[in-house]
């Protein structure tokens, strides 16, 4: 995606001023200025804490700045409510999407807005009205009927409905909160098509998010905070990835990626599947040794998740074995898998790995409490144990809070995701499952994620690792297993290419022998 807004002249559209933003003890915005183009992507990009949460909710009328000023072309605004913002054409699209799953694309799009005559919703408009919506957006593959249940979509056509429910409230100014976190490739490259519809429309983008790669894919000019303070604006095609990490982090990053393991570092096999399978899965069969990082790659909805999720016994096998250390268990659910030393860093901490609004502290022991032994072991020696536990897990991780006694929902979300593996080595899990470690933290967080697990791997514990990343999955691992539509259609040794990857993840046979040539600048956040 070269060209941007073309025809559209490069000009403010929105502006913020000199904004402060004030929590309890805390400065999350000082002095920021930041100017904003029509027909252009301008990223927003730090690392967690930076600022940049608060600056998009001052923008969509979520926060009232403290001082400073919101100028939307050319005239003085404050909002009050995101109603106000969305009236004025400022409109937000989250990660977490906005929508109703039980109701249909159309009734998510004006909800409490529906056409009306006589008194009652107007099917007939509201229909024709929504379509009018989505053939502005419309792209290869990604027709959807006004009629269609939320819950039947796509992730990626989910968010092709939050940015039609904006282009309903006339926007001018499109924020997209890590947009990509959740698409495959190719749904990623479906985005870019659809925002480069709207720059052609005359809007201005503000796309946040920790993907370099998609970042200077697609921005035109790039914003950098740190630490509540604007460190500078860049020209996208005047800079690089490694020097707007440096304006980040305020150093640069030694390496990307820790190294890999020695042929004298992996162990024994500690868990393996034989001809698993279950509603989704066929004919898995994968080995996980002690001290080796075994990398899952695949398109989305190719089974990663669901391989990780049936090892745990979420979703277990209905066919085949599972061995542990040599020995045929029976998982078929969570509590189980927990009993044989196994521990799931799940893709969604927030929904799935955490209980956001209770403290550190019981987070971290929320494993050990399934362990009725260990438990006992507790309450045994007395309940001085368990906060020594939680000190001791926690400084190996190095989670950064106000306490131990502090609500999760208040940490970054790379101490989030520390929390989460705290938990796991409260546990002392033998194999541990991470499903995109490293999902929407910054990359200062995500290097320090990727060093613990290599640690963890050092220490002997076996670590398979799903990731839609490649750079990731090429930098982290020992091996990687590769699937296609719920089976794993081969395997490729450390440092195999993205080529020889995507080969087998689109079914194809063969291997491409050419070498990895992933860049130094490759996808870092």
């Amino acid at each position: 995606m070269d060209k941007q807004g073309e025809g559209v002249a490069s000009r403010p559209i929105l502006e913020v001023r000199d904004i402060t933003k004030r929590f309890t003890g805390v400065v999350a915005l000082e002095g920021v200025s930041v100017a904003f183009a029509a027909g252009e992507v301008h990223a927003v990009v730090g690392e967690n804490g930076a600022g940049k949460s608060t600056l998009m909710k001052i923008l969509a009328g979520a926060y009232t700045p403290d001082q400073g000023e919101i100028i939307l072309q050319g005239e003085h605004v404050a909002f009050r409510h995101p109603r106000e913002a969305q009236a004025r054409g400022i409109s937000i699209i989250y990660q977490e999407f906005n929508l109703l799953p039980e109701r249909t694309v159309a009734q998510n799009i004006f909800l409490g807005r529906e056409p009306s005559r006589y008194g009652l919703i107007d099917d007939r408009a509201l229909e024709r009205q929504t379509r009018e919506l989505l053939t502005r957006l419309d792209v290869a593959g990604q027709t959807i009927s006004p009629q269609a249940l939320v819950s039947s979509l796509s992730i990626a056509q989910q968010q092709l409905v939050e940015i039609a429910k904006a282009l309903s409230f006339d926007a001018k100014v499109l924020i997209m909160d890590e947009p990509t976190a959740a698409l495959s490739s190719n749904e990623v490259q479906v985005l870019y098509d659809l925002i480069q519809k709207l720059l052609e429309q005359g809007l201005a983008v503000i796309f946040v998010s920790h993907r370099f790669k998609e970042v200077f894919d697609i921005a035109k000019t790039i914003t950098v905070l740190k630490d509540g303070h604007k460190v500078g604006t860049v020209k996208a095609a005047e800079t690089t990835p490694s020097a707007v990490i440096k304006m980040m982090v305020g150093r640069e990053l030694d390496h990307y990626y820790p190294p890999l393991a020695s042929p004298e570092d992996i162990g024994d096999v500690a868990l393996s599947v034989r001809n698993g399978g279950n509603a989704f899965l066929r004919n898995i069969n994968l080995e996980l040794r002690r001290g080796e990082i075994v990398g899952i790659a695949g398109l989305q909805g190719s089974g990663r998740t669901e391989l990780a999720r049936a090892i745990f016994g979420v979703d277990p096998f209905k066919t085949g074995t599972l061995e542990i250390k040599g020995k045929v268990v029976q998982v078929k659910n969570a509590s189980q898998a927990i009993e044989q030393r196994m521990g799931f860093v799940t893709e969604d901490r927030k929904a799935e790995g955490l209980l956001l609004r209770q403290p550190v502290r019981d987070n971290v022991l929320l494993t050990i409490r399934t362990f009725q032994h260990m438990l006992a072991r507790i309450l045994t020696n007395g309940t001085r144990k368990a906060p020594r536990l939680v000190q001791e897990v926690a400084q190996q991780v190095d989670v950064r809070s106000a306490g131990y006694g502090q609500e999760v929902q208040y940490l970054s979300g790379g101490n989030q995701q520390k929390v989460v593996l705290a938990k796991w080595l409260a546990a002392t899990a033998d194999v541990l499952l991470f499903d995109e470690p490293t999902r929407g933290i910054d990359v200062e967080a995500k290097a320090s994620i990727h060093d613990m697990i290599r640690d963890l791997a050092r220490q002997g514990v076996a670590v398979l690792m799903i990731s839609s990343e490649l750079p990731e999955i090429i930098g982290m691992s020992d091996r990687i297993a590769v699937m296609w539509e719920g089976t794993i259609a081969g395997e490729l040794p450390a440092r195999a290419s993205e080529t020889e990857i995507m080969v087998l993840a689109t079914g194809h046979t063969g291997r491409d022998t050419s070498p990895s040539s992933m860049p130094a600048d490759a996808t870092v956040g």
